[in-house]
């Protein structure tokens, strides 16, 4: 059997995506790009998912580029979950899926009927994954939110930039990345579960939580020494050295020595051997207390060549990196070496050049279709569920459709 013909890891799974933006599709995609049927739920009153109108860049009317990012190999269906015709339609679809995940306001999936409370008389064995900013319960349930909100509350931003700086976001949304893909990841689980017991259940996550939850070690410090972990100068790992940000010639090099061993290996490969029996450098509890005195004598070394010269020298022997740009990130030969971009097709032939999905299949090629028009797959849908033409045109009519 040829790789394009290989069953890819997630077929025979089908889940109703209603999300919406950056946060749920984000996580979908992993779904549709490894072969599930991930139908997405498009809100027929305010024109489909609000990325289809983020710009600045477009390939066309309700076709952006930051929508393609996130919605390639999946089918669209519109629909109003407000009307009771177009929740009639959404629960036949449940009958048929094995989840149903949403990225919601976190007191707007029970208000709709996207819980398994409501959708359990249809399909016992349906897992609802929830994705909110704040979760389904408690005072903040009805709030709106996002993720720089979450950066800023969970304390992110007091790890992130320089410390005589402001507090900084990151420059992408991380929490946006990592929910989805975590409000996925439980959707997986619980499917898993319910193919074993055919019993389904509710599954949640959201911004706040997944933002707190990756405070991670300085979390732990936190709660178990009281330490507060602030920002750290040039982007220095907080306890490790050296681990940061160092000038060169023409620019900057990250250099990690995260373990002890590439301490000695760099202090040879620079001129330096002297350095590996200095008592003051010999491990790390040593070199964080001269953390400032080290830093002064790597960039007085790495400042007589050019970045370029230094990669070309300890690429390989210690873990180093250039600071590049998005465009030399993605013009980077390593990036075509890996087959990290690829292009995906319309359905007209055209095609867009999008990220390739970060997990391979040593025997089976991902699938590479542009995100669907929206209510795309509307008539293709409800032709399977068996709804004759009349009725599909009935529905549309009543504008419960799109």
């Amino acid at each position: 059997m040829s790789k394009a013909q290989a069953r890819l890891p997630l077929a025979g799974i089908r889940v109703l995506a209603v999300e919406q933006y950056g946060a749920g599709p984000a996580g979908t995609v992993y779904f549709a790009d490894l072969g599930a049927e991930l139908i997405k739920i498009e809100n027929l009153r305010e024109g489909g998912d609000v990325g289809r109108h983020v710009g600045p860049h477009f390939f066309g009317p309700g076709d952006s580029q930051f929508y393609q990012t996130f919605n390639r190999n999946k089918r669209s269906i519109a629909l109003d979950l407000r009307s009771l015709d177009g929740m009639a339609v959404f629960r036949d679809l449940a009958r048929t899926a094995d989840g149903v995940i949403d990225n919601l306001r976190g007191d707007l999936p029970e208000k709709l009927g996207l819980t398994y409370e409501a959708l359990r008389e249809v399909n016992p064995r349906i897992v609802c994954s929830h994705l909110s900013a704040y979760g389904r319960q408690g005072s903040r349930a009805s709030w709106p939110g996002y993720d720089y909100l979450m950066q800023a509350e969970a304390g992110h931003m007091s790890l992130t930039g320089d410390p005589d700086g402001t507090p900084e976001r990151y420059g992408l949304s991380i929490v946006d990345l990592m929910t989805g893909l975590v409000a996925c990841f439980a959707l997986l689980a619980g499917i898993h579960s319910a193919r074993e017991t055919g019993r389904g259940r509710d599954l949640d996550t959201s911004l706040f939580d997944l933002a707190l939850f990756n405070l991670n070690y300085p979390g732990s410090w936190y709660l178990n020494a009281g330490a507060v972990q602030g920002r750290e100068k040039r982007s220095a790992h907080p306890s490790l050295v050296p681990s940061q940000l160092y000038r060169t010639q023409d620019g900057w090099i990250f250099v990690m020595c995260n373990k002890e061993k590439f301490w000695g290996i760099l202090a040879e490969e620079i001129g330096h051997p002297e350095w590996i029996a200095d008592a003051r450098y010999a491990t790390f509890a040593e070199r964080l207390k001269h953390r400032d005195e080290i830093t002064v004598l790597l960039d007085e070394v790495f400042s007589r060549d050019t970045t370029a010269a230094w990669l070309a020298r300890l690429s390989g022997k210690i873990p180093v990196a250039p600071v590049n740009d998005i465009g030399q990130a993605l013009e980077n030969p390593f990036v075509a070496e890996r087959g990290a971009i690829a292009d995906f097709s319309y359905e007209d032939g055209r095609q867009v050049r999008l990220l390739a999905n970060p997990i391979r299949c040593s025997d089976a090629d991902l699938p590479r279709r542009a995100a669907p028009a929206l209510g795309a797959d509307t008539d293709s849908l409800l032709r399977e569920l068996g709804y004759s033409p009349e009725r599909i045109s009935e529905l549309r009519a009543r504008r419960a459709i799109g």
